[in-house]
């Protein structure tokens, strides 16, 4: 017969209730720690590589107002800086050192040339030469219409002679005492005297007006070598470089004492009262620059507004160059070839999908990013738009809110997932 085991059972007490909620609990606690780690696994299995995400930099896609900008770096130029040049084959004294303060007006180099000398003196001698041909020629003009009128004169009073030995004869032709040969003789002179009364009037008249056109044409002749003279004189006076502005001698090209020929730059004179910015602008920027642009200036930690005054036909080496004349007054403290940077404002663009700006945009082109979506970055191609120093902006591919790498990427060696750990 076999026995039952009723004899091996044994009465158990209940747990109490604080016992059972605490295994509940444990067991939900159990349950989630399995699923987050299933969650880890799948994710760790997904992507191909691991980064500490201490090591890149994490932004959000928002909208907002972009505005569209470029950093760029110039120096301080002066807007006018006038270089002067000998004006003929010469020996060059100069007065000023590099560096030093002149006033306009003052004498900076003195040229020593002789040929320019000398022919001052022989246009001055001409000049002195024709100056009294023109006073010889006035005298010789008052006499020759003097001797013109005395031969006018001398035919008047022959005709007058004339007209009165003809009416004697006509007053006395009835009576019989003249003959009639006498009184056709007294009548024929009388003829002949009026004659050439009219054509000593005409002469003296002719004579006059040719004495006039011959004192007419030495006086242009003096006054065409006064012209020359003054010009000669001119340039003599030009031997004596003077300041065009108030300012510092910039450069000296030439050595005192040398000899140079004509149109020799010798040295460069610098107005500081009057300052731009001459700005290095990447060639790319170049399409987009416009004359009145704005410009934020950065002269030792200070902010400056300008605007854009002049841009460069030509681009050298990569770079175009663009000048920026101040809003308002000048900054005090500048100097000539200061190295500044500055901001050039090109356009505001309201309301776009943008991005702080990061190594992300020069990355794979600018073709792909990642976003981060549960401690994963997942490469996703999107469609850059314009830029500006700290933000850019989403065309394609991104949506307001995503969370994307902008910093760090070059880690990730272009793989698709990337698992970010703390």
């Amino acid at each position: 017969m076999i026995r039952d085991t009723s004899g091996q059972d044994q009465v158990i007490a209940q747990a109490p209730v604080w016992q059972r909620k605490k295994l509940i609990i444990g067991v939900v606690v159990g349950i989630a720690l399995v699923a987050t780690s299933f969650v880890l696994v799948r994710g760790f299995s997904n992507s191909s590589k691991s980064i500490n995400s201490a090591r890149i930099k994490i932004a959000a896609v928002a909208r907002g107002n972009l505005v569209r900008d470029v950093a760029v770096n110039g120096r301080m130029v002066a807007a006018i800086s006038p270089t002067l040049y000998s004006t003929a084959p010469s020996t060059v004294t100069l007065k000023v050192k590099a560096g030093d303060m002149v006033k306009k007006g003052d004498i900076v180099a003195e040229l020593e040339s002789p040929d320019l000398t000398n022919l001052l003196k022989r246009e001055q001698a001409n000049y002195d030469q024709l100056e009294a041909e023109v006073s010889r020629q006035r005298i010789l003009a008052r006499k020759q219409k003097l001797i013109a009128q005395r031969d006018a004169d001398q035919a008047e009073i022959e005709r007058i002679t004339a007209a009165r030995t003809f009416e004697r004869f006509e007053q006395a032709g009835p009576s019989g005492v003249i003959s009639k040969i006498d009184y056709a003789k007294a009548q024929d002179a009388l003829k002949t005297a009026e004659i050439r009364a009219k054509h000593a009037a005409a002469a003296t008249q002719l004579e006059g007006e040719d004495v006039d056109l011959n004192l007419k044409t030495k006086v242009a002749q003096l006054e065409q070598q006064r012209l020359v003279r003054d010009d000669a004189k001119r340039k003599v006076d030009e031997l004596k470089l003077k300041a065009p502005v108030d300012g510092m001698v910039g450069t000296l090209s030439v050595a005192n004492r040398s000899v140079v020929a004509a149109n020799t730059a010798l040295m460069t004179l610098v107005d500081l009262s009057q300052l731009e910015v001459e700005l290095e602008v990447p060639e790319s920027f170049a399409a987009d620059l416009g004359i009145g642009m704005t410009a934020e200036i950065s002269i030792n930690g200070n902010i400056t507004k300008g605007k854009l005054s002049a841009i460069s036909p030509e681009v050298v080496k990569n770079q175009v160059l663009a000048r920026v004349r101040f809003d308002g007054a000048q900054p005090a403290g500048l100097r000539q070839s200061q190295r500044v940077s500055a901001r050039l404002l090109i356009e505001e663009r309201p309301n776009v999908l943008m991005v702080a700006r990061g190594p992300f945009v020069e990355s794979e082109g600018g073709r792909f990013v990642y976003v981060v979506e549960n401690n994963i970055a997942v490469r996703r191609p999107y469609k850059l738009g314009a830029t500006s120093i700290s933000s850019v902006e989403i065309i394609e591919g991104l949506k307001e809110g995503d969370k994307i790498v902008v910093a760090g990427t070059d880690q990730f060696e272009n793989a698709e997932k990337i698992s970010l750990n703390n």
